[in-house]
């Protein structure tokens, strides 16, 4: 195998397991972000872990973050919590920070 053939093996391993870790990421951000809606709807224990559930399955409904905050300022809407959208975007960022750091500390 040439250098060049490693390095591009190598590279592409890198993307993979950085694509892997956003992934990952994502998905516990949108748990997270389930979470914090859910308190903002009054719910708690299993209920609110259901609907973590619910706002997980939301982000499969299309590429990028618009479904899932689709879901979460209809939800909040519907139920008449005040959030603004630059809350729960911002809010969306925040965890994303945090599901990534949450990540790479092995938890």
């Amino acid at each position: 195998m040439s250098e060049m053939d490693k390095r591009g093996d190598s590279f592409e391993k890198k993307f993979a397991h950085d694509e892997e870790l956003r992934f990952k990421a994502v998905a516990r951000r949108n748990k997270l972000l389930g979470l914090w809606a859910a308190e903002k709807l009054g719910k708690a224990g299993a209920d609110a872990e259901a609907y973590a559930r619910e706002v997980v399955s939301a982000d499969f409904e299309e590429a990028g973050d618009e479904d899932v905050f689709r879901k979460i300022r209809t939800d909040l809407d519907g139920a008449g919590v005040s959030q603004s959208d630059h809350q729960i975007r911002r809010t969306m960022e925040e965890l994303l920070v945090k599901a990534a750091e949450e990540i790479k500390a092995g938890r």
